[in-house]
């Protein structure tokens, strides 16, 4: 079973906190780029894998999606989902993603967002997204970038010449690794991106994009924080089909 970090207190309430969370979608520097991968979404039917707070769900909908299905591990983050209104079109619901079960061919959009990072074999998940897809359908995911990840100490190293580095550790290695985000002891899951796209290819899918995300010229402007984003790239995007 996964790691259920998003239900302890001190996770949660600093989760809680951040620009996402509050503003939703739109706190998501990430968003503009995973929305232009999306297909149109009017009359499909959706999953979410690690739907959270429900932002996409209720985005779905909002733009004609005809029914969605929000999957999350967190009882909390559910709780958040549900409180914030209810639509006859949307149903959310427990699901611990590394042994996810769902009927085949009975969607036409998976969406996830920085969630599979947690997932230990995401090769079984993958298979499982594959089936439930029908044909044609779309999977499009954002994960934390292999090099974001691999870094085993937190912040930038500044080497002799005065410039900025970030230190990635053994990323070759894959596998669990423990870092200190808003707690202590967060399991994520590295992997190369390599070990990504093929496990995807073997899956049955078609790549149809890959990005490494970097913010826009425009997003800097309005917050100029996310220049360092320019430094390493810390999202990993992407969107594959049936």
């Amino acid at each position: 079973m996964a790691q259920n970090i998003y239900d302890r207190e001190d996770f949660f309430a600093g989760y809680s906190q951040l620009g996402r969370s509050v503003e939703g979608l739109e706190g998501a520097a990430e968003w503009p780029a995973m929305r232009a991968m999306l297909p149109d979404v009017g009359g499909l039917r959706v999953v979410d894998l690690g739907c959270g707070f429900g932002w996409f769900c209720r985005w779905a909908r909002e733009h004609g999606a005809a029914q969605v299905l929000g999957l999350d591990l967190s009882e909390k983050m559910l709780a958040r989902a549900r409180a914030a209104g209810p639509d006859a079109g949307i149903s959310y619901e427990t699901a611990d993603l590394d042994r996810l079960s769902l009927p085949e061919a009975s969607f036409d959009l998976v969406y996830s967002s920085l969630a599979l990072h947690y997932v230990e074999d995401v090769s079984r998940l993958f298979g499982t997204v594959h089936r439930a897809l029908a044909p044609g359908g779309h999977f499009v995911f954002s994960t934390e970038h292999p090099i974001f990840m691999a870094p085993t100490k937190p912040g930038w190293v500044i080497d002799s010449e005065g410039r900025k580095t970030w230190p990635v550790d053994q990323y070759l290695v894959e596998g669990p690794r423990s870092t200190d985000w808003l707690a202590k002891g967060v399991v994520k899951h590295h992997r190369t991106i390599g070990t990504t796209l093929n496990a995807l290819l073997q899956a049955g899918f078609t790549i149809a994009h890959v990005e490494e995300f970097r913010p826009t010229s425009e997003q800097i402007a309005a917050k100029p924080e996310l220049a360092e984003e320019l430094e390493r790239p810390m999202f990993l995007l992407v969107s594959v089909r049936r």
